[in-house]
């Protein structure tokens, strides 16, 4: 193993053990194991993560579920944002969205991208999730995840002053908000008080006679999907955006696609309906390569549950496995020119409606991301509006770093302009 921090081995193949946060894990970047991983969840490997991640996300993640529980937790929340819930409401609510915001944001001289986007699908989310309104609310429930998310991939010391100190209270002061509305919405809730939210389905699952479900279990779920929802869909979005303004060709097929939907429809002021959504064949190309290239997911855990055989090596029962999706992503071998934003890669590939070998951007296996969906309709239907109604310029910034998620660290400012 050599020694801590110091002494790892210069030389790595595609599959090599090393050190992480105090524990030996296996770190894996070929396509067949990380394959083989997923599809042996449960059976050979189990879902997993270090310490530090647990203390952040909550001891009773749903990260950290297993078997029976995981598949409870994944049911509840496919109640909202499961197929039936995006043709019905989602899908005009965030059309709605798309269209206050690209409005909002178009009076003024300049936004920053990352940060509007942000704000824009977290308010949708909230919504959904708990009926949560940052214009109608006395506390501001985004700060805190911004003070998480900053600590969040930082080294785990509770000093004040550091990263991660500021990391954990921002947890605590959003849990605690989530906390007191829910006991609110507990104390208040009957048939004719309820607000369609998600809170509805966890207060009723609460207040079944064997439920498995128990109040921290169902906050820890809150935290994560108000997290997951907004943060890493806001980072694609941006990426997006700047591809298509760095490449005019896409932005050219992209706006013809868009429009043709438009001249197709007999009322021209009616909303996007889910039959257009599902016909935007060269936007789910543009979304494939920029979250191929985004690569927000820097690693994804699992532990071998017995000693496993790959290839002549063993990997011992109790050790961690990480899979690495960037390294795939940008294998040469797996893509060509790999660096290179090129969407038309992805015509008529089978991945654009999940995940292979070759792309795991939401994961594998049983634990395939149960918001993939939501995500894709967010950024297509704001690519949507954006295109046919609006152009912008570049301000400043758009540079990119990771670190080892990915960042905007001058951010990525623009003017938009209503086209004519």
């Amino acid at each position: 193993m050599g020694l801590p921090l110091l002494g790892e081995t210069l030389q790595y193949g595609p599959v090599f053990k090393t050190n992480l946060v105090g524990r030996p894990v296996i770190v894996s970047t070929d396509p067949e194991l990380n394959h083989f991983v997923f599809q042996q969840e449960g059976r050979l490997f189990q879902s997993w993560y270090p310490d530090t991640f647990t203390e952040i996300f909550g001891k009773q993640n749903v990260g950290s579920m297993h078997g029976f529980m995981y598949k409870y937790l994944k049911s509840l929340v496919l109640k909202l944002f499961g197929t039936e819930s995006l043709k019905e409401t989602l899908i005009h609510e965030v059309e709605a969205s798309a269209w206050r915001s690209l409005h909002s944001w178009s009076q003024f001289s300049s936004i920053e991208l990352k940060e509007a986007t942000a704000t824009m699908i977290f308010d949708v989310t909230a919504k959904k999730l708990i009926s949560y309104e940052s214009s109608n609310s006395s506390e501001n429930l985004r700060e805190s995840f911004v003070a998480f998310i900053l600590g969040l991939i930082s080294f785990p010391i509770d000093i004040p002053g550091t990263a991660y100190h500021k990391c954990l209270q921002g947890r605590k002061k959003a849990m605690e908000m989530l906390k007191n509305m829910l006991i609110k919405r507990r104390n208040n809730n009957s048939n004719s008080n309820q607000c369609g939210d998600f809170f509805d389905f966890v207060i009723e699952e609460l207040k079944k006679e064997r439920t498995v479900l128990t109040e921290a279990i169902a906050l820890d779920l809150m935290f994560v999907l108000l997290f997951a929802s907004f943060e890493t869909t806001s980072l694609a979005l941006t990426l997006a955006v700047k591809f298509l303004h760095d490449h005019p060709r896409a932005l050219e097929e992209l706006k013809d696609e868009h429009e043709n939907i438009i001249r197709k429809r007999e009322d021209l002021s009616s909303g996007i309906t889910w039959q257009e959504y599902k016909s935007m064949n060269f936007t789910f190309q543009i979304i494939n390569e920029t979250v191929r290239l985004a690569n927000i997911v820097p690693g994804i855990f699992r532990k071998a549950l017995k000693d496993i055989q790959v290839n002549g090596y063993t990997i011992p029962a109790g050790w961690g496995v990480m899979v690495c999706p960037p390294a795939v992503h940008l294998n040469p071998e797996m893509y060509k020119d790999p660096l290179t934003f090129n969407p038309w890669r992805w015509k008529n590939k089978s991945e654009l409606c999940g995940g292979t070998k070759s792309f795991m951007a939401f994961g594998g296996g049983m634990r395939f991301c149960v918001g993939t969906e939501f995500t894709k309709l967010q950024m297509a239907v704001f690519l949507h509006c954006l295109v046919t109604k609006y152009r912008w310029r570049t301000i400043k910034g758009g540079n990119i770093v990771r670190t080892p998620g990915l960042r905007f660290p001058d951010g990525y400012h623009i003017k938009l302009h209503k086209r004519e």
